[in-house]
């Protein structure tokens, strides 16, 4: 047997599925923090007026999303002693640490000042987000080539994931409570100390025990002759709609979440307890290696997103009666977690599919634009819709709203929401054909 066919199907350690997995819990550690409560932290924490906060949203995720293929194709071009993705995790954590810190500092400053200072350090913060999480996903083809390794390791990423989105989700608002003693300035701040200082002891730990073992031709890919990859290359274009309007859709929930129960629902309190149920998001993620012996990847997604879009409906339908959202909660969050799961594996194949038909291995651009770019536009937009909304209702922080206001807010969180889902499900109607090829792809490339 050859080294190469050794590598084909080499099975990662225990410690290296969990280095993989941990990685994107460090990320989130931070970034659930800013897609989850940043509109919130800007209008009803900093006094910054929704509409200016929303342009703030989306113009830095839009900018920042333009810098997707640069990292990306920076990493194709990329050759040192740590590999090709590896070094980006090491030379840019301590940067973002700091970045994400003064993003909430925000000091006593003028209402123009102050938002100049949170569109400055949310763009620049973004930037260097994009360049830790680009790597997340572009590493994973270099890891091993075997494709039921990489759900495997998908699964242990989409675990980390989501178990860091609990923690932070379930224990934000308290946290801030308890931090700030009053004051959620001095809350959020103290708050973002210990979780960027937390992510950095994370990632540097997955540094040094993930292994680029899948070797690379020592191609000079620069962005022009990287997008050449996507030449032909359907099964990328259809994991992209996808996951564009799946983030549209989810950071429109998740954003407008405490606004829902804060306002619509009157209860607070209920955004740290649905925000700890989204847990079940993992039950969906863990049973994709065994759901995928028995159906296929098209299958189980298609599936997954019809569960999102029925959730989100129930969650419409059920008024302020929390028993009946909890159950739309629920079940969207499986839905919306195993669809999110299928797309880091799709990504995969669509690199190796693309130096099946061109000849070009473009991972990191393919990757970036399939996920960071995907991840940063589609929340700009989603932060920027739910607040042109609400100021257009007649949303005012911090004061009872009125029964437009409410309405607007309902609007942000259920309708928007559904429709995006719809629209990330229509394109997997047609990835059939090009999952059944992905055993030949990987074997003809391996050859």
């Amino acid at each position: 047997m050859t080294n190469s066919e050794e590598e084909d199907t080499t099975k990662l350690s225990l410690l290296e599925r969990f280095s993989y997995g941990q990685l994107d819990a460090a990320g989130q550690l931070v970034f659930c923090v800013i897609s989850s409560y940043l509109l919130y932290f800007y209008t009803d924490v900093v006094g910054i007026p929704v509409a200016a906060a929303g342009v703030i949203l989306l113009v830095a995720r839009v900018f920042d999303g333009i810098d997707a293929p640069i990292w990306g194709s920076l990493i194709d071009m990329t050759h040192s002693k740590y590999g090709r993705v590896r070094p980006y995790l090491l030379w840019l954590i301590v940067p973002f640490t700091i970045s994400a810190i003064f993003m909430f500092w925000t000091p006593n400053l003028s209402t123009n000042v102050m938002i100049w200072y949170c569109g400055i350090t949310y763009v620049i913060t973004g930037i260097l987000y994009t360049g830790l999480n680009t790597p997340l996903t572009a590493i994973l083809p270099l890891l091993t080539r075997d494709i039921d390794e990489r759900v495997v390791l998908n699964s242990w990423r989409m675990t980390g994931s989501q178990t860091a989105v609990l923690f932070v989700n379930a224990f934000t608002l308290p946290l801030v409570a308890f931090l700030g003693q009053g004051n959620d300035k001095f809350g959020f701040r103290y708050l973002m100390v210990i979780f960027a200082t937390l992510g950095l002891i994370m990632t540097i730990f997955s540094f040094y025990h993930l292994k680029e073992r899948v070797e690379v031709p020592r191609q000079k890919v620069n962005f022009r002759k990287g997008l050449s990859a996507l030449r032909g290359n359907w099964p990328w274009i259809i994991v992209f709609i996808s996951n564009f309007f799946w983030w549209v859709a989810n950071t429109e929930r998740s954003t407008t979440l405490v606004y829902f129960f804060t306002y619509y629902v009157g209860n607070k309190l209920l955004v740290s307890v649905f925000n700890a149920v989204g847990i079940v998001q993992l039950l969906g993620m863990i049973s994709v290696p065994f759901l995928i012996k028995r159906f296929t990847r098209q299958q189980i997604w298609i599936a997954s997103l019809l569960m999102a879009i029925l959730g989100q409906v129930i969650m419409m339908l059920a008024g302020k009666t929390v028993g009946i959202l909890m159950v739309g909660w629920i079940i969207g969050n499986i839905g919306s977690g195993t669809a999110l799961s299928l797309v880091f594996v799709a990504i995969g194949t669509a690199v190796d599919y693309g130096t099946w038909k061109t000849g070009i291995t473009s991972a990191g651009l393919l990757t970036a634009l399939g996920t960071s770019f995907c991840l940063k536009v589609g929340s700009g937009i989603a932060g920027f819709v739910p607040s042109a909304i609400m100021s257009k209702f007649g949303y005012v922080a911090n004061q009872t709203q009125s029964a437009h206001s409410l309405l607007g807010i309902s609007i942000s969180f259920n309708v928007v929401t559904i429709i995006a889902f719809t629209l990330a499900l229509l394109p997997i109607f047609f990835y059939k054909k090009y999952e059944s090829m992905e055993k030949m792809i990987s074997q003809t490339i391996n050859k």
